[in-house]
Parts: structure tokens; sequence; C-alpha cells
């Protein structure tokens, strides 16, 4: 279930199927493109600040290490797409190699990643605009973009796929630009260590820190897993899905990269006026105001779009689990008869976005990768489980090895998170379990399965 899947009702207010069929129309261009799309190229400049401080100056290494782990991961969803292709993601492809309860686990944990990137969207439009408008405080910013958002979602403006492929253009040639500016503004210094950033201002030594960055970064890949949703549209979906899906992965990797290398160049240093906001002082060095008040354009602009889809999807998912039993039926399985949108489910995300106003980002954007992590590791052993033991296909370098280096990678990044990262997250799988536990009677009853599809 995507933000784009509306919500159909009879005249009575109650789920309707839909009729008809999805034409397959979608090759790997525009499957490649739709993954772009939702993993936004500027979200580089997202944690900019926080991880290129962390680092000591060696962001593009960070990246670097992140891409390597989320090829492998990446690898297992196309594998797994092509298996199982249905919507879902991480949660259908755990609960049908696992079953019923680790599958719930999983969604949890997804749970806790869907609902704070609403949160981070917001955050990030709080801190750039006052950053422009110094005038105006983050949190007036803020209570905006919740409020504008919340409205969209609740009259039904939940499909911006066009609105996000516009989005994705001016993204596009906004980089072009700043990668024209940031050369020129280069030349002109001189004498230029054109590795410096990889091998760093010397502030801080060792790989650990990269390995932190790196674990941080995670949430730079969110949504390439997206392109599985379309396996009902894509044209030879068991083919052309999975490639998509590692062509996405390493474009937007090397996007990362070489955006994060050029910003280093232009701004060399680790010293920010506002290291949350410090893409900003990047934009002023290569471009001056120009470019800082066309990339708080573009990347607000953004920002509001995939807030617009997240708290769509969030939503949605609150909704179905409320429909299915698992969560509080009148709250969560409630859907306005005017508008045909799930408003108390909406309500609530918006509520739980209102953190934004106090939470640190650097905090937020861990929570988030802490969330991805679980999935990713999730979906790496699930490739083993599903063709290794189910399938019962013995190619050990496929079906063993390689998922396991990408379960590896991932639970090594997870494990390089802050420490109250890592008991946040377990605090809320606890929780799940605690709750788990209660909907099933102490696993007396058949385990809730969240139908995905509906």
């Amino acid at each position: 279930m995507t933000a784009d899947t509306p919500i159909n009702l009879g005249k009575d207010g109650a789920l309707a199927q839909q009729e008809g069929h999805l034409k397959r129309a979608l090759g790997v261009p525009s499957l490649v493109l739709f993954g772009m799309v939702y993993m936004v190229p500027l979200t580089v400049f997202t944690t900019y600040g926080i991880v290129t401080q962390m680092t000591g100056g060696r962001l593009p290494v960070a990246y670097l290490v992140t891409l390597a782990a989320m090829v492998f991961t990446a690898r297992s969803y196309a594998r797994m797409s092509a298996a199982m292709p249905v919507a879902g993601s991480a949660y259908a492809y755990t609960q049908k190699s696992f079953g019923a309860p680790v599958g719930f686990l999983a969604g949890w944990s997804l749970l806790l990643d869907y609902l704070f990137l609403p949160m981070l969207n917001y955050l990030v439009i709080g801190i750039y605009m006052s950053a422009a408008v110094p005038s105006v405080p983050p949190w007036v910013w803020i209570l905006i973009a919740i409020v504008v958002v919340t409205v969209l979602n609740i009259v039904g403006i939940v499909s911006v796929a066009r609105a996000n492929f516009l989005l994705l253009a001016l993204q596009i040639v906004f980089i072009l630009v700043l990668v024209v500016m940031a050369v020129v503004t280069i030349s002109g210094y001189g004498n230029v260590d054109l590795v410096a950033p990889f091998t760093g201002d010397g502030s801080v030594s060792g790989l650990g820190p990269i390995f932190a960055g790196a674990a941080i970064l995670c949430l730079s890949f969110l949504g390439f897993d997206a392109v599985s949703t379309l396996s009902e549209e894509a044209k030879d979906p068991t083919r052309t899905v999975p490639k998509a899906i590692m062509i996405a992965t390493v474009v937007c990797g090397l996007i990362f990269i070489g955006l994060s290398y050029v910003s280093q160049l232009a701004f060399p240093t680790n010293t920010f006026e506002d290291v949350d906001a410090g893409a900003t002082d990047v934009m002023l060095a290569a471009g001056g105001d120009f470019l800082n008040i066309f990339f708080t354009a573009a990347y607000v602009a953004g920002c509001i779009g995939s807030a617009l889809t997240s708290q769509a999807s969030v939503a949605r998912i609150l909704f179905a689990m409320g429909r299915d039993g698992i969560m509080p039926r009148k709250i969560f399985g409630h859907v306005s008869v005017r508008f045909a949108t799930p408003t108390f489910a909406i309500l609530v995300v918006s509520v739980i976005s209102l953190a934004a106003l106090w939470i640190e980002l650097g905090f937020l954007a861990s929570i988030v990768s802490f969330g991805a992590l679980v999935a990713f590791s999730a979906v790496n052993l699930t490739v083993i489980k599903h063709f290794y033991i189910d399938v019962g296909d013995k190619n050990v370098l496929n079906n063993v090895i390689l998922p396991l280096i990408g379960l590896g990678l991932t639970v090594w990044l997870w494990f390089n998170l802050s420490a109250l990262t890592l008991w946040v997250g377990l605090i809320w799988l606890a929780i799940g379990f605690v709750w788990l536990l209660g909907v099933t009677r102490g696993f007396s009853r058949p385990t809730p399965v969240l139908d995905m599809e509906e």
C-alpha cells in the first residue's frame, strides 16, 4: 500500500474492492525514475553538516561505505520482488518467509521508520526556512508545514506522483547548476586538494566515525524498494523490477557521493554556522545568495512532497492495522464519509509529528536509519529462507553468501548507531512484542495479518 493508493469507499463508507486491471506499461527507465523520485537526490543535504562534522570532512567516504552495504541489500530486495511480486515490501517478505509473528515485528519496526519520516521532513523544512528567513523561528515553519500537509491529506490530496516527478526535475536542474557554480568557485581557490574529501581535515581520525556516519546515511537510501510496489504495472516484472531497484540504488548512491564531494571542495571545512543547516554555508560559498535561494526552494519543495507521501503512507498503514484489528479499530479504522480518507489516522500522525518542535535532527535521522536497517536485515534473511531453504535452490553464493554479506553490513551499521538510538529502537521492538502478546492473548489466537494489497 503506497501513498498513491486511494481508499475506495461504497455509499455506506465501507472499503470497496478495486475493479479492472492495471496496465503493464512501465519499463526499466520509468521504474528507475520512480525509485529516484522516492529517494530524493537532494536528501544528501538533510544531514550534510552533522555527518561532515562527525567524519572529520570525509562525507563521501561514509557514503561509499553506505552504498556498499546498500548494493547487497538492494540485491536481496530485487530477488524477493521477483519471487514475491506483492505490495508490502519487507513486511510482506518477512511474513511469508518466517510467519506472521516475525512479520508483525518486522512491520512494527518499519512503523517506527514510517512514523518518523514525516517528522524528519517537517524538521528540515523548519531548519532551512528559518535559515532563509531568520526573523521567523523554525517552530512557525514546522507548524505551517504540518497544518498544510495534514489538510491536503485529509481532503484527499494523496496522489502526488506527477508533482514529485516535477520536483525531481527541479532537483536535477539544481544539481547541474550547483556543480557548474561550484567548479567555477573551486577554480578560483588556487591550489585545491582534490583528495581532501576522502582523507579528511584531521579533526577526526580512524574508521569508527566513518562507520557511525555511514549508519546515519542509510536514511538517504530509503525508497529504493518502492519500485517493487509497481510490479503489477511493469512490463516483465520479474526482470525489469529487480534491474530497476539495482540501477536506482547505484545511481542515487553515485549522486550522493558526487554531491558531497563537490560540496566539500567548495566549502572545505566542517565548521558551520548552524550544523543542522550546514548546506546553507555550502550554497553561499559556491554561488552566493542566488544558489542558496535556489537550493532552499528546491529542497523545501522536495520535503513538502515527501511529507505528503510519507504522511499519507503511514496513515494508510495505520488505517489497515485498525481495519484488521491490529490497532484500535474505532480510531485507526475510521474513514471519513465526506473525504473518503482515514482522517483520525492522519491526525494521529500529525500529533506525533509535533515532536519535530523539540527533537534534535541527528537523533531523529538515527531513529529513521534504525528502522530502515532492521528492515534491510530482515530482507537479507528472507533471501536465505526463501531460496535456499524453502525452494531448495542450493546455489550457495547467490542464496547464502551474498545475502549474508548484506546482513553483516547492515547489522554492522546498525551497531554503529548511538547507544541512545539503539535503546529507543529496542524499546520500540519490546513494545511491539508486548502488543503482539496482547492481541494474540499470549499466542493463543492467530497473529493478525496485515493485508498490504487491499
